[in-house]
């Protein structure tokens, strides 16, 4: 298998506020589905997030603030988007850090739980071998704890 993308889905308990947040948080609404709607999509550049309105599958409580999915979102400026976030009022749980294992990042979480760990990877320069070689400024995995 060769695949050529992928689209998170998030439960949330209330689409129109999550189309709300999401916006704040500097992505725009795309589509809303159903009637009254019950599944949406969000967009920044070209990644989506599909929302679902508590029905694709999520074991938590509605509610929870501990059993989101986390994810992260590469971007060109953490501090930037860390500064938007305050202005805006988004929960940031963890502010802009340079991190051990090669990234810059900061978390910021949806109100339904859900963490968007937002990065942008530390440039660095090393040698590289033959079966890795590539000019990146993105962590190694066996630099990332787990």
């Amino acid at each position: 298998m060769m695949a050529h993308g992928i689209t998170p889905i998030l439960n949330v308990s209330d689409l129109e506020a999550s189309f709300a947040w999401f916006e704040s948080f500097g992505w725009r609404k795309l589509w809303a589905y159903g009637e009254p709607p019950d599944f949406g999509a969000v967009r920044s550049g070209t990644c989506e997030i599909f929302l679902s309105l508590d029905n694709q599958g999520g074991r938590a409580e509605p509610g929870s603030r501990d059993t989101g999915m986390w994810m992260t979102v590469w971007v060109e400026d953490v501090d930037d988007v860390h500064r938007m976030c305050l202005e805006r009022g988004l929960e940031v749980t963890w502010p802009p850090t340079d991190e051990p294992w090669g990234v810059r990042e900061m978390h910021v979480r949806h109100p339904d739980g859900h963490t968007f760990r937002v990065s942008r990877g530390i440039p660095h320069d090393h040698p590289h071998d033959h079966d890795h070689p590539h000019d990146h400024d993105h962590p190694h995995d066996h630099d990332h704890p787990h």
